[in-house]
């Protein structure tokens, strides 16, 4: 028996060695296929240039000084505890705590990213005054906004750029540090200031998990909502003459409270200059997005007007939704399939062109991978612009030059279907020494997709679909 047990031992060892060293053998198996992807992506962004080297670029509006910090320590600090009678419910804006806590446990038990305006100053002062009190190792400030951080990215890649909003000096200086970007707007005495609450995956708050890392913002911002440095911009471009315009930030007039007319005069004015405009690409930068009005009035008076849209996983659906429905979508999967996506994509592209709309260029970014819908007769390096989307995705989140293998994840499937709704639709492989996969779709447009080399090692998530998207169409200008 002695004998008997000895064995079963023995054989328990070394079945327990043979799984290890199988373990061991996907693991370098995996780590040379993300190798292979990577310098394979680095290829293309080295000997793929820009078309222009200095193309002129205006981006609009707004700006403000983002604090990042851990939101649930945030919370803590600040007496908002979730306990397991805390439920997640969503509010279109947040009038005091208790719906402030319930908004932001909304979004974190789906790992999904959002942003809300507080109409409680009080308590938003109270958040801020909170976020001072870390220390400099806990939290980040930096310039914020989508349009200043589009601005400094098209600027690091070597663009003319001007950037329409109302900031103080200070944030000017900070802007300028190492990079020219020329603003267009009054100076204000003090800057307009957004929470990021951060967390990461697997964080835990109350009885809920979050599914993947990511962000909830918060703010109580009124200068840019009126997007009030509009004028000196339209009137700025006219002898600036940029090859493409850029517009984002539209987010801060979700579910703001202004008096009847104020906004959709503000957009017809908008759209009116951008329908004006000839010979020059406009970029329209999705964002989060809850309160359908708003959402009507950008497709009906900013979308038509716009070659190129950027969006997200979570804004693509609401989108779509919008379009087929005129409802919004405020969640959806964090990983969605890269047919799911496609299929969303083309549905938004056939609903735009039956409304007569200038889109010929879609930009979804995810986690995962980078997919690009276009017509290659109006967008030209697309598989570049792909590629050099998926670097900078890993780059910004983790806040390094050099993409560092051993922080690194590839999360796209290895084969994928390009559409859940064609009959038999083709399958397409990932290659790593090939990873931009681009083909044609029905005659109608081209696809580029591209695997992401996910940031293990999160430093930051705020920016990075600002960035992303500019890096890509700095490629396309």
């Amino acid at each position: 028996m002695e004998g008997l047990n000895r064995g079963v031992i023995l054989l328990g060892i070394v079945f327990a060695l043979i799984s290890l060293a199988y373990r061991g053998f996907l693991s370098h198996k995996e780590n040379q296929r993300i190798h292979t992807i990577l310098e394979s992506l680095l290829q293309i962004e080295s000997v793929t240039k820009p078309l222009s080297e200095n193309p002129k670029i205006a981006v609009g509006f707004g700006a403000c000084r983002d604090v990042f910090i851990d939101g649930i320590e945030l919370f803590r600090r600040a007496g908002i505890n979730s306990t397991a009678d805390s439920e997640p419910v969503h509010h279109h804006y947040i009038k005091n705590c208790d719906e402030l806590l319930e908004t932001f446990l909304y979004f974190f038990q789906h790992g999904a990213a959002g942003e809300r305006f507080v109409s409680d100053e009080e308590l938003f002062t109270n958040l801020v005054a909170k976020s001072k009190l870390f220390s400099q190792e806990e939290t980040t400030w930096a310039l914020g906004g989508n349009a200043p951080v589009m601005a400094s990215r098209f600027a690091m890649e070597g663009g003319n750029v001007i950037l329409g909003a109302t900031m103080s000096s200070n944030l000017k200086s900070i802007l300028n540090e190492d990079l020219s970007v020329k603003v267009v707007g009054k100076t204000l005495l003090e800057d307009d200031i957004h929470i990021i609450l951060e967390y990461k995956k697997g964080a835990e708050f109350g009885s809920l998990t979050s599914k993947r890392a990511n962000r909830f913002i918060i703010h109580s911002d009124y200068s840019n909502s009126y997007i009030e440095s509009l004028s000196d911009f339209i009137e700025y471009i006219q002898s600036f003459s940029p090859d493409l315009i850029v517009i984002g930030g539209l987010q801060m007039m979700d579910n703001f409270p202004f008096k009847t007319g104020e906004r959709v005069a503000i957009l017809q004015r908008l759209g009116d200059f951008l329908k004006s405009l000839n010979n020059v690409k406009v970029h329209f930068e999705m964002a989060s997005f809850s309160e359908e009005s708003l959402i009507e009035e950008l497709i009906k008076y900013i979308i038509p007007y716009c070659d190129s849209l950027g969006m997200n996983e979570q804004e693509l659906p609401n989108l779509e939704s919008a379009l087929t429905s005129g409802e919004v979508t405020l969640l959806s999967e964090a990983y969605p399939r890269v047919a799911t996506v496609l299929d969303r994509m083309s549905v938004v592209w056939r609903h735009l062109k039956l409304r007569a709309a200038r889109v010929s260029r879609i930009h979804v970014h995810t986690l995962a991978y980078q997919a690009i819908m276009y017509r290659d007769d109006e967008w030209k390096n697309t598989p570049a612009a792909a590629a050099k989307a998926s670097l900078t995705a890993h780059r910004h989140v983790c806040n390094c030059t050099d993409v560092d293998l051993s922080a690194t994840r590839v999360l796209m499937d290895e084969s994928f279907s390009s559409s859940m709704e064609q009959i038999a639709a083709p399958r397409v492989h990932l290659d790593p020494e090939n990873p931009v996969s681009c083909w044609t779709q029905q005659d109608l447009y081209n696809i580029c997709v591209s695997p992401v080399l996910v940031c293990t090692k999160v430093v930051r998530t705020g920016g990075g679909g600002d960035n992303v998207s500019s890096a890509a169409l700095r490629m396309q200008i």
